[in-house]
């Protein structure tokens, strides 16, 4: 990794905190920086708070005030996610602050909304960046180029997504701030294979036991709507249905091997809950009609439940193979839904009659 400084000074970075902040955005990166060696110092908007994370493990005093700071003595600044960048936002001190820590060339990492207190500071313009996906638009009208990546390194700037993506984000900022040499244990923050999850750990992230228990969340849903599809074909008789249900269980398929095959690499096997998913299925589907309204209608709905879960599981978890295979899955079934959705609005449209003419009344 290339190293930024060659000094030995112990590097300071303050590492921004408000209430409902992503728990992991935080914990992570302030984990690994001190582990790092470097000097960490906690902002808030006001000193005699204890701000809680969005999820409930997090509960911070913090160590300073955005309104006494001075950016000249810090080396870095970071800017976790959640509902807190919207609320730091609010804060023209924080804005300040960011601002000319931007301006004297320190490091500013930002990852999930963190992205929003720069749209703020108007510090995007120009600059290659990205964030969470719902605010890829935010940043792109704020003038930022947008990339879908793991990683953005722009000049002094440095984003990324999603809590998958945090052990790099980490690894990124500390190689920049001058940890390395041969005692330094992280890989290439461009090294792909690399075992990324086991950083997060160290760090305060993901267990294996975690990672774990989401895959076997998502290969249930996935067994569970491979079954249940199979069942609505049998008993559907438009062949544009057919045809779009038996695309979409080729596609579960795929899902389900890729899930499989990510868990046997971790040394894991699928839960007595995903192996078992099918079954419900079945017995679900029997107690199901055999109008073609009503099956393209059961599975726009497991479609729907899907595309909540694949959410909730893309933004819960530090490893960025789990979360990739997540997001994949999440992307399919948006796609599948548009198009089971045009397919029953079409459906509806032919079983509406319309009205009898009028005709006029006798004189």
């Amino acid at each position: 990794m290339t190293n930024s400084y060659n000094d030995s000074r112990k590097k300071k970075v303050a590492i921004l905190i408000e209430n409902e902040v992503e728990d992991l955005e935080f914990t992570i990166p302030c984990n690994g920086l001190k582990q790092g060696g470097m000097e960490v110092v906690v902002l808030g908007s006001r000193m005699n708070e204890r701000y809680k994370g969005k999820r409930g493990k997090l509960a911070v005093q913090p160590d300073a005030t955005t309104t006494e700071a001075i950016a000249g003595e810090f080396d870095a600044v970071v800017i976790p996610g959640g509902m807190a960048p919207d609320k730091m936002r609010r804060n023209p001190n924080t804005v300040r602050f960011v601002q000319e820590s931007m301006s004297q060339g320190k490091w500013i990492a930002a990852i999930c909304h963190g992205p929003q207190l720069l749209i703020e500071a108007d510090l995007l313009s120009g600059r290659k960046a990205t964030g969470f996906s719902s605010i890829r638009r935010d940043i792109i009208n704020a003038g930022g180029n947008y990339l879908d990546q793991q990683l953005v390194v722009d000049k002094n700037l440095i984003t990324s997504r999603e809590p998958g993506d945090l052990a790099i984000f980490t690894t990124a900022l500390l190689s920049r701030l001058g940890y390395g040499g041969k005692d330094a244990a992280l890989p290439d923050e461009q090294d792909t294979r690399a075992e990324w999850w086991k950083l997060a750990d160290a760090w305060g992230g993901s267990t294996k036991g975690d990672i774990t228990k989401g895959l076997n969340t998502a290969l249930s849903g996935e067994r569970y709507s491979l079954e249940a599809l199979e069942q609505y074909a049998e008993k559907e008789s438009n062949s544009e249905v057919i045809s779009l249900f038996q695309e979409m269980i080729a596609n579960r398929q795929g899902h389900i091997e890729t899930l499989e095959t990510y868990l046997d690499r971790l040394g894991e096997k699928p839960s007595f809950v995903a192996n078992i998913a099918n079954q419900y299925a079945k017995v679900k589907s029997a107690l199901t009609g055999s109008d073609d309204i009503y099956q393209l209608r059961c599975a726009l709905g497991d479609v729907q439940t899907g595309i909540g879960d694949m959410s909730s599981l893309s933004a819960m978890y530090t490893d960025p193979v789990a979360t990739a295979i997540f997001k994949s899955i999440y992307q399919d079934l948006l796609q599948y839904e548009q198009q089971l959705a045009q397919l029953y609005r079409g459906g509806i449209n032919t079983q509406i009659k319309p009205p009898k003419p009028t005709t006029g009344a006798a004189v």
